[in-house]
Protein backbone atom coordinates (compact mmCIF):
# COMPACT_ATOMS: atom_id res chain seq x y z
CA UNK A 1 0.00 0.00 0.00
CA UNK A 2 1.85 3.38 -1.32
CA UNK A 3 -0.33 5.53 0.34
CA UNK A 4 -1.63 5.94 3.97
CA UNK A 5 -5.25 5.30 4.36
CA UNK A 6 -6.04 8.63 5.90
CA UNK A 7 -4.85 10.26 2.80
CA UNK A 8 -6.42 7.51 0.37
CA UNK A 9 -9.66 8.77 2.48
CA UNK A 10 -9.04 12.05 1.59
CA UNK A 11 -8.47 11.76 -1.94
CA UNK A 12 -11.91 10.32 -2.29
CA UNK A 13 -13.49 13.00 -0.63
CA UNK A 14 -11.53 15.49 -2.71
CA UNK A 15 -12.72 13.35 -6.30
CA UNK A 16 -16.50 13.57 -4.99
CA UNK A 17 -16.20 17.56 -4.93
CA UNK A 18 -14.43 17.59 -8.21
CA UNK A 19 -17.36 15.70 -9.54
CA UNK A 20 -20.32 17.63 -7.88
CA UNK A 21 -20.96 16.11 -4.87
CA UNK A 22 -22.67 18.50 -2.19
CA UNK A 23 -21.51 16.14 0.42
CA UNK A 24 -20.08 13.15 0.74
CA UNK A 25 -17.81 10.35 3.17
CA UNK A 26 -15.50 7.51 2.67
CA UNK A 27 -13.83 4.66 4.18
CA UNK A 28 -10.97 2.57 3.21
CA UNK A 29 -10.48 -0.55 5.03
CA UNK A 30 -6.95 -2.24 4.96
CA UNK A 31 -5.16 -5.35 6.00
CA UNK A 32 -4.21 -8.64 5.94
CA UNK A 33 -4.68 -12.57 7.87
CA UNK A 34 -3.57 -15.24 7.51
CA UNK A 35 -5.31 -18.93 8.81
CA UNK A 36 -3.99 -22.34 8.56
CA UNK A 37 -6.02 -25.80 9.22
CA UNK A 38 -4.45 -29.02 9.98
CA UNK A 39 -6.02 -32.26 9.78
CA UNK A 40 -4.34 -36.21 11.15
CA UNK A 41 -1.01 -33.98 12.08
CA UNK A 42 -0.88 -32.29 8.67
CA UNK A 43 -1.33 -29.35 6.99
CA UNK A 44 -4.85 -29.31 5.07
CA UNK A 45 -5.10 -25.78 4.24
CA UNK A 46 -3.49 -22.17 4.18
CA UNK A 47 -4.38 -19.11 3.41
CA UNK A 48 -3.10 -15.49 3.11
CA UNK A 49 -5.13 -12.39 2.19
CA UNK A 50 -3.92 -8.99 1.86
CA UNK A 51 -6.09 -6.24 0.60
CA UNK A 52 -7.49 -2.89 0.43
CA UNK A 53 -11.28 -1.87 0.10
CA UNK A 54 -12.67 1.93 -0.27
CA UNK A 55 -16.06 3.04 -0.36
CA UNK A 56 -17.42 6.73 -1.39
CA UNK A 57 -20.86 7.63 -0.38
CA UNK A 58 -21.83 10.93 -1.91
CA UNK A 59 -24.92 13.10 -1.62
CA UNK A 60 -26.85 15.53 -3.87
CA UNK A 61 -28.90 16.94 -1.83
CA UNK A 62 -31.24 14.53 -0.15
CA UNK A 63 -30.49 11.87 -2.17
CA UNK A 64 -27.58 9.63 -1.90
CA UNK A 65 -25.31 7.10 -4.08
CA UNK A 66 -22.39 3.96 -2.82
CA UNK A 67 -19.75 2.91 -4.78
CA UNK A 68 -16.68 0.67 -3.77
CA UNK A 69 -13.98 -0.91 -5.21
CA UNK A 70 -10.43 -2.55 -4.36
CA UNK A 71 -8.50 -0.30 -6.89
CA UNK A 72 -6.46 2.86 -4.88
CA UNK A 73 -5.48 4.50 -8.43
CA UNK A 74 -6.47 8.11 -8.87
CA UNK A 75 -8.23 7.51 -11.56
CA UNK A 76 -10.30 4.45 -10.64
CA UNK A 77 -11.01 6.98 -8.03
CA UNK A 78 -12.40 9.82 -9.98
CA UNK A 79 -14.35 7.25 -11.85
CA UNK A 80 -15.87 6.04 -8.53
CA UNK A 81 -17.03 9.68 -7.81
CA UNK A 82 -18.53 10.61 -11.03
CA UNK A 83 -20.10 7.07 -11.27
CA UNK A 84 -21.33 8.20 -7.50
CA UNK A 85 -22.66 12.06 -8.71
CA UNK A 86 -24.19 10.84 -11.38
CA UNK A 87 -26.50 7.51 -9.37
CA UNK A 88 -27.25 10.17 -7.03
CA UNK A 89 -28.72 12.32 -8.93
CA UNK A 90 -31.24 9.17 -10.12
CA UNK A 91 -31.95 8.21 -6.56
CA UNK A 92 -34.93 8.38 -4.75
CA UNK A 93 -35.39 11.37 -2.34
CA UNK A 94 -34.49 10.68 1.38
CA UNK A 95 -35.23 12.92 3.32
CA UNK A 96 -33.40 11.58 6.69
CA UNK A 97 -30.00 10.86 4.80
CA UNK A 98 -27.17 12.94 5.78
CA UNK A 99 -23.94 13.30 7.13
CA UNK A 100 -24.24 14.30 10.80
CA UNK A 101 -23.68 17.71 11.98
CA UNK A 102 -20.04 18.94 13.20
CA UNK A 103 -20.98 19.90 16.82
CA UNK A 104 -22.22 16.00 17.06
CA UNK A 105 -18.88 14.28 15.89
CA UNK A 106 -16.63 12.68 18.39
CA UNK A 107 -13.39 14.79 19.59
CA UNK A 108 -10.36 14.09 21.65
CA UNK A 109 -10.86 10.11 21.40
CA UNK A 110 -7.95 7.73 22.85
CA UNK A 111 -7.79 4.64 20.70
CA UNK A 112 -5.21 3.64 22.11
CA UNK A 113 -6.57 3.57 25.57
CA UNK A 114 -9.16 0.73 24.67
CA UNK A 115 -5.81 -1.34 23.22
CA UNK A 116 -7.72 -2.38 19.74
CA UNK A 117 -4.15 -3.72 18.27
CA UNK A 118 -1.56 -6.30 19.84
CA UNK A 119 2.01 -4.25 19.14
CA UNK A 120 3.66 -7.56 19.07
CA UNK A 121 4.66 -9.00 15.77
CA UNK A 122 2.07 -10.68 13.90
CA UNK A 123 2.84 -14.66 13.98
CA UNK A 124 4.59 -17.01 11.04
CA UNK A 125 2.46 -19.31 9.47
CA UNK A 126 4.67 -21.85 11.31
CA UNK A 127 3.82 -20.36 14.49
CA UNK A 128 -0.21 -21.12 13.58
CA UNK A 129 0.48 -24.31 12.15
CA UNK A 130 2.27 -25.60 15.44
CA UNK A 131 -1.19 -23.80 17.42
CA UNK A 132 -3.23 -25.80 15.40
CA UNK A 133 -1.25 -29.30 15.69
CA UNK A 134 -0.89 -28.57 19.56
CA UNK A 135 -5.26 -28.55 19.79
CA UNK A 136 -5.74 -30.94 17.57
CA UNK A 137 -2.99 -33.21 19.39
CA UNK A 138 -4.52 -32.86 22.54
CA UNK A 139 -8.28 -33.43 20.91
CA UNK A 140 -7.15 -37.04 19.74
CA UNK A 141 -5.34 -37.14 23.28
CA UNK A 142 -8.74 -37.34 25.23
CA UNK A 143 -9.73 -40.93 25.67
CA UNK A 144 -13.16 -41.37 23.43
CA UNK A 145 -12.37 -39.19 20.62
CA UNK A 146 -12.31 -41.07 17.23
CA UNK A 147 -10.65 -38.40 15.16
CA UNK A 148 -10.94 -34.46 14.52
CA UNK A 149 -13.34 -32.44 12.04
CA UNK A 150 -10.81 -29.91 11.60
CA UNK A 151 -7.94 -27.62 13.96
CA UNK A 152 -7.06 -24.40 12.93
CA UNK A 153 -5.44 -20.99 13.90
CA UNK A 154 -5.90 -17.72 12.29
CA UNK A 155 -4.53 -14.19 12.54
CA UNK A 156 -5.76 -10.76 11.06
CA UNK A 157 -4.55 -6.99 11.06
CA UNK A 158 -6.92 -4.83 10.09
CA UNK A 159 -6.96 -0.80 9.37
CA UNK A 160 -10.05 1.37 9.44
CA UNK A 161 -10.14 4.99 8.88
CA UNK A 162 -13.22 7.48 7.74
CA UNK A 163 -13.41 10.88 6.75
CA UNK A 164 -16.22 13.24 5.59
CA UNK A 165 -17.14 16.46 3.98
CA UNK A 166 -18.18 17.65 7.80
CA UNK A 167 -14.85 18.03 8.80
CA UNK A 168 -14.68 14.24 10.39
CA UNK A 169 -11.80 12.14 10.00
CA UNK A 170 -10.50 9.33 12.40
CA UNK A 171 -9.55 5.72 12.25
CA UNK A 172 -7.86 2.80 14.35
CA UNK A 173 -6.34 -0.55 14.27
CA UNK A 174 -7.76 -3.83 15.29
CA UNK A 175 -5.85 -7.03 15.05
CA UNK A 176 -7.21 -10.43 15.89
CA UNK A 177 -5.93 -13.92 17.10
CA UNK A 178 -7.63 -17.25 17.41
CA UNK A 179 -7.28 -21.00 17.69
CA UNK A 180 -10.31 -23.51 17.07
CA UNK A 181 -10.88 -27.38 17.58
CA UNK A 182 -13.54 -29.85 16.16
CA UNK A 183 -13.53 -33.32 17.75
CA UNK A 184 -15.58 -36.23 17.05
CA UNK A 185 -16.69 -39.05 18.81
CA UNK A 186 -18.01 -42.81 17.93
CA UNK A 187 -18.27 -43.49 13.67
CA UNK A 188 -20.73 -44.15 11.41
CA UNK A 189 -24.11 -43.08 12.23
CA UNK A 190 -22.87 -42.83 15.64
CA UNK A 191 -20.83 -39.79 15.39
CA UNK A 192 -21.17 -36.93 17.31
CA UNK A 193 -19.16 -33.79 17.80
CA UNK A 194 -18.55 -30.88 19.74
CA UNK A 195 -15.90 -27.82 19.48
CA UNK A 196 -14.04 -24.96 21.33
CA UNK A 197 -12.72 -21.99 19.64
CA UNK A 198 -11.59 -18.75 21.56
CA UNK A 199 -9.83 -15.35 19.76
CA UNK A 200 -8.37 -12.58 21.23
CA UNK A 201 -7.28 -9.04 20.39
CA UNK A 202 -3.62 -9.72 22.22
CA UNK A 203 -2.44 -13.40 21.35
CA UNK A 204 -0.43 -13.24 24.94
CA UNK A 205 -4.50 -13.01 26.25
CA UNK A 206 -4.81 -16.46 24.32
CA UNK A 207 -5.31 -19.67 26.21
CA UNK A 208 -3.05 -22.66 25.32
CA UNK A 209 -3.74 -24.40 21.79
CA UNK A 210 -3.57 -27.88 24.28
CA UNK A 211 -6.54 -26.39 26.43
CA UNK A 212 -8.38 -25.80 23.61
CA UNK A 213 -7.80 -29.16 21.88
CA UNK A 214 -8.59 -30.87 25.32
CA UNK A 215 -11.88 -28.89 25.90
CA UNK A 216 -13.07 -29.51 22.40
CA UNK A 217 -12.32 -33.48 23.04
CA UNK A 218 -14.00 -33.51 26.58
CA UNK A 219 -16.81 -31.74 24.93
CA UNK A 220 -17.12 -34.29 22.11
CA UNK A 221 -17.02 -37.59 24.16
CA UNK A 222 -19.84 -36.40 26.64
CA UNK A 223 -21.97 -36.41 23.66
CA UNK A 224 -21.17 -39.80 22.62
CA UNK A 225 -24.86 -42.09 22.75
CA UNK A 226 -27.23 -38.90 22.09
CA UNK A 227 -30.91 -39.72 21.79
CA UNK A 228 -34.01 -37.97 21.01
CA UNK A 229 -35.51 -36.11 24.05
CA UNK A 230 -38.87 -36.90 25.31
CA UNK A 231 -41.81 -34.24 23.90
CA UNK A 232 -43.46 -31.97 25.59
CA UNK A 233 -43.59 -28.47 27.92
CA UNK A 234 -39.94 -28.18 30.33
CA UNK A 235 -37.69 -26.07 31.54
CA UNK A 236 -34.76 -24.71 29.01
CA UNK A 237 -31.50 -24.01 30.18
CA UNK A 238 -29.23 -22.20 27.30
CA UNK A 239 -25.67 -22.67 27.76
CA UNK A 240 -23.57 -20.04 28.18
CA UNK A 241 -21.97 -20.99 24.94
CA UNK A 242 -25.39 -20.14 23.00
CA UNK A 243 -27.09 -17.57 25.70
CA UNK A 244 -26.04 -14.93 23.54
CA UNK A 245 -27.25 -15.64 20.81
CA UNK A 246 -31.00 -15.75 22.60
CA UNK A 247 -30.46 -11.89 23.62
CA UNK A 248 -28.98 -10.94 20.29
CA UNK A 249 -32.50 -11.86 19.09
CA UNK A 250 -34.01 -9.44 21.38
CA UNK A 251 -30.89 -6.81 20.53
CA UNK A 252 -32.33 -7.24 16.72
CA UNK A 253 -35.69 -6.42 17.41
CA UNK A 254 -34.31 -3.55 19.44
CA UNK A 255 -32.58 -2.12 15.63
CA UNK A 256 -33.87 1.14 15.03
CA UNK A 257 -34.47 0.42 11.19
CA UNK A 258 -36.59 -2.78 12.21
CA UNK A 259 -38.25 0.09 14.66
CA UNK A 260 -38.76 2.41 11.88
CA UNK A 261 -40.29 0.15 9.72
CA UNK A 262 -42.60 -1.47 12.22
CA UNK A 263 -41.22 -4.72 11.70
CA UNK A 264 -40.08 -5.96 15.40
CA UNK A 265 -42.21 -7.49 17.88
CA UNK A 266 -40.27 -4.96 20.20
CA UNK A 267 -41.88 -2.22 18.67
CA UNK A 268 -44.57 -0.78 21.25
CA UNK A 269 -41.84 -1.45 24.17
CA UNK A 270 -40.31 1.47 25.23
CA UNK A 271 -40.88 1.68 28.85
CA UNK A 272 -42.49 -1.43 28.87
CA UNK A 273 -40.97 -4.85 31.17
CA UNK A 274 -38.78 -6.86 28.55
CA UNK A 275 -36.73 -8.75 31.37
CA UNK A 276 -37.38 -9.51 34.91
CA UNK A 277 -36.79 -7.21 37.75
CA UNK A 278 -33.75 -7.10 38.65
CA UNK A 279 -31.64 -7.54 35.08
CA UNK A 280 -30.19 -5.08 32.98
CA UNK A 281 -28.63 -5.06 29.75
CA UNK A 282 -25.77 -2.17 29.26
CA UNK A 283 -23.87 -1.19 26.08
CA UNK A 284 -19.91 -0.54 26.86
CA UNK A 285 -17.81 0.36 24.48
CA UNK A 286 -15.17 1.56 25.89
CA UNK A 287 -13.91 -1.97 27.26
CA UNK A 288 -10.10 -2.45 26.32
CA UNK A 289 -9.01 -5.39 24.27
CA UNK A 290 -12.53 -6.26 23.59
CA UNK A 291 -13.64 -7.17 19.60
CA UNK A 292 -16.66 -4.93 19.66
CA UNK A 293 -14.80 -1.65 21.70
CA UNK A 294 -14.61 1.30 19.47
CA UNK A 295 -13.89 5.32 19.83
CA UNK A 296 -16.51 6.63 17.40
CA UNK A 297 -19.56 5.23 15.38
CA UNK A 298 -19.33 4.90 11.41
CA UNK A 299 -20.68 8.26 11.57
CA UNK A 300 -17.78 10.04 13.70
CA UNK A 301 -20.41 10.33 16.59
CA UNK A 302 -18.35 9.94 19.95
CA UNK A 303 -19.65 5.83 21.68
CA UNK A 304 -20.68 5.99 25.08
CA UNK A 305 -21.61 3.70 27.66
CA UNK A 306 -25.76 3.15 28.17
CA UNK A 307 -27.99 1.48 29.24
CA UNK A 308 -30.49 -0.59 26.86
CA UNK A 309 -32.91 -2.39 29.55
CA UNK A 310 -32.76 -1.21 33.19
CA UNK A 311 -34.28 -3.10 36.06
CA UNK A 312 -36.38 -4.91 33.53
CA UNK A 313 -37.66 -1.51 31.87
CA UNK A 314 -36.46 -1.42 28.10
CA UNK A 315 -35.29 2.12 27.99
CA UNK A 316 -33.59 2.78 24.42
CA UNK A 317 -33.60 1.17 20.86
CA UNK A 318 -30.42 1.18 18.91
CA UNK A 319 -29.82 3.82 16.34
CA UNK A 320 -27.58 5.57 13.68
CA UNK A 321 -28.45 9.27 12.34
CA UNK A 322 -30.95 8.33 9.70
CA UNK A 323 -33.39 5.66 11.90
CA UNK A 324 -32.77 8.37 14.63
CA UNK A 325 -33.95 11.27 11.99
CA UNK A 326 -36.74 9.05 11.16
CA UNK A 327 -38.08 8.50 14.79
CA UNK A 328 -37.63 11.83 16.15
CA UNK A 329 -34.46 10.74 18.15
CA UNK A 330 -30.76 11.68 18.78
CA UNK A 331 -28.60 8.59 17.34
CA UNK A 332 -27.08 6.77 19.64
CA UNK A 333 -23.76 6.58 18.19
CA UNK A 334 -24.36 2.95 16.84
CA UNK A 335 -23.89 3.57 12.86
CA UNK A 336 -21.84 0.34 11.42
CA UNK A 337 -20.59 0.33 7.51
CA UNK A 338 -18.79 -1.41 5.85
CA UNK A 339 -17.45 -0.26 1.73
CA UNK A 340 -20.24 -0.56 -0.24
CA UNK A 341 -23.51 -0.37 1.67
CA UNK A 342 -24.73 3.17 3.80
CA UNK A 343 -24.28 3.25 8.15
CA UNK A 344 -27.05 0.75 9.60
CA UNK A 345 -27.54 0.61 13.52
CA UNK A 346 -25.83 -2.39 15.23
CA UNK A 347 -24.58 -3.16 18.84
CA UNK A 348 -21.72 -3.54 20.26
CA UNK A 349 -20.14 -4.79 23.36
CA UNK A 350 -23.25 -6.01 25.76
CA UNK A 351 -23.52 -7.14 29.24
CA UNK A 352 -26.46 -8.84 31.11
CA UNK A 353 -26.61 -8.63 34.91
CA UNK A 354 -25.00 -11.69 36.43
CA UNK A 355 -27.19 -14.09 38.97
CA UNK A 356 -26.16 -14.93 41.96
CA UNK A 357 -26.25 -18.78 40.80
CA UNK A 358 -24.14 -21.54 39.42
CA UNK A 359 -24.98 -23.23 36.44
CA UNK A 360 -25.25 -26.22 38.33
CA UNK A 361 -27.17 -24.81 40.78
CA UNK A 362 -29.95 -24.00 38.17
CA UNK A 363 -29.33 -27.28 36.62
CA UNK A 364 -30.44 -28.47 40.23
CA UNK A 365 -33.45 -26.11 40.02
CA UNK A 366 -34.67 -27.20 36.72
CA UNK A 367 -36.19 -30.61 37.76
CA UNK A 368 -36.98 -32.10 34.35
CA UNK A 369 -35.26 -29.97 31.11
CA UNK A 370 -33.10 -29.49 28.16
CA UNK A 371 -29.39 -27.76 28.56
CA UNK A 372 -29.43 -26.96 25.20
CA UNK A 373 -25.43 -26.56 24.35
CA UNK A 374 -25.98 -26.24 20.41
CA UNK A 375 -28.05 -24.50 17.99
CA UNK A 376 -28.82 -25.49 13.93
CA UNK A 377 -31.44 -23.46 11.74
CA UNK A 378 -33.85 -20.38 12.68
CA UNK A 379 -37.08 -19.88 12.31
CA UNK A 380 -38.03 -16.73 13.69
CA UNK A 381 -41.17 -14.25 13.13
CA UNK A 382 -39.77 -10.66 13.10
CA UNK A 383 -43.04 -9.45 13.71
CA UNK A 384 -44.42 -11.72 16.39
CA UNK A 385 -40.97 -13.10 18.14
CA UNK A 386 -42.30 -16.94 17.46
CA UNK A 387 -39.54 -18.91 18.48
CA UNK A 388 -38.28 -22.36 16.60
CA UNK A 389 -34.31 -23.52 16.75
CA UNK A 390 -33.53 -27.28 16.30
CA UNK A 391 -31.45 -28.14 19.40
CA UNK A 392 -28.69 -30.41 21.04
CA UNK A 393 -27.43 -31.00 24.25
CA UNK A 394 -28.01 -32.58 27.65
CA UNK A 395 -31.28 -34.18 29.31
CA UNK A 396 -31.90 -33.45 32.88
CA UNK A 397 -33.75 -35.48 35.32
CA UNK A 398 -34.52 -33.90 39.02
CA UNK A 399 -31.95 -31.95 38.58
CA UNK A 400 -29.09 -34.07 37.19
CA UNK A 401 -28.03 -34.90 33.87
CA UNK A 402 -28.85 -37.94 32.78
CA UNK A 403 -27.08 -38.17 29.17
CA UNK A 404 -26.52 -36.56 25.76
CA UNK A 405 -29.58 -35.20 23.54
CA UNK A 406 -30.07 -34.10 19.67
CA UNK A 407 -32.48 -34.01 17.02
CA UNK A 408 -34.93 -32.03 18.80
CA UNK A 409 -36.55 -28.62 18.64
CA UNK A 410 -37.23 -26.15 20.90
CA UNK A 411 -40.24 -23.46 20.60
CA UNK A 412 -41.70 -20.87 22.22
CA UNK A 413 -42.14 -16.38 21.88
CA UNK A 414 -39.61 -14.88 22.44
CA UNK A 415 -41.24 -11.89 24.55
CA UNK A 416 -42.47 -14.81 26.99
CA UNK A 417 -39.20 -16.47 26.98
CA UNK A 418 -37.42 -13.62 27.91
CA UNK A 419 -39.75 -12.46 30.31
CA UNK A 420 -39.01 -15.74 32.68
CA UNK A 421 -35.09 -15.96 32.23
CA UNK A 422 -32.78 -16.66 35.30
CA UNK A 423 -29.23 -15.89 34.77
CA UNK A 424 -26.38 -17.76 36.13
CA UNK A 425 -23.57 -16.34 37.28
CA UNK A 426 -21.14 -17.46 34.69
CA UNK A 427 -20.45 -14.96 31.72
CA UNK A 428 -16.75 -15.06 30.75
CA UNK A 429 -15.61 -11.43 30.96
CA UNK A 430 -13.69 -11.28 27.57
CA UNK A 431 -16.04 -11.63 25.49
CA UNK A 432 -17.64 -9.15 23.37
CA UNK A 433 -20.89 -10.02 24.53
CA UNK A 434 -21.15 -11.22 28.33
CA UNK A 435 -23.89 -12.93 28.75
CA UNK A 436 -24.33 -16.15 31.10
CA UNK A 437 -26.28 -19.71 31.33
CA UNK A 438 -29.92 -18.78 30.93
CA UNK A 439 -33.13 -20.85 32.57
CA UNK A 440 -36.33 -20.43 30.55
CA UNK A 441 -39.44 -21.59 31.71
CA UNK A 442 -42.02 -23.47 30.00
CA UNK A 443 -40.56 -24.06 26.70
CA UNK A 444 -41.84 -26.76 23.69
CA UNK A 445 -39.64 -29.69 22.85
CA UNK A 446 -40.32 -31.34 19.81
CA UNK A 447 -38.12 -35.11 20.23
CA UNK A 448 -39.18 -38.69 20.32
Amino acid sequence: MSKPVENLTRDLLDAAQKAGADAADAIVVAGDSQSIEVLNGALEHAERAEGIDIGLRVFIGKRQAIVSASDVRPETMHMMAERAVAMAHEAPTDPHCGLADPAQLAQNWDAEFLELADPAAAPSAKDLQTDALEAEAAALAVAGVSQTQSAGASYSRTEIHISASNGFSGGYVRTSRSISCVAITGDGLMMERDYCGEGRIFSGDLPAPHEIGHIAGTRAVARAGAKRPPTGAFPVLFDERIAAGLIGHMVGALNGASIARGSSWLKNALGEMVLPKGLSLIENPHRARISGSKPFDGEGLPTARRTIIENGVLQSWTLDLASARKLGLESTANAARGTSAPPSPMAGNLSLTQGTDSRDDLIALMGTGLIVTSLIGSSINANTGDYSRGASGFWVENGVITGPVNECTIAGNLREMLGTIRPANDGRAHLSRVIPSLLVEGLTIAGK
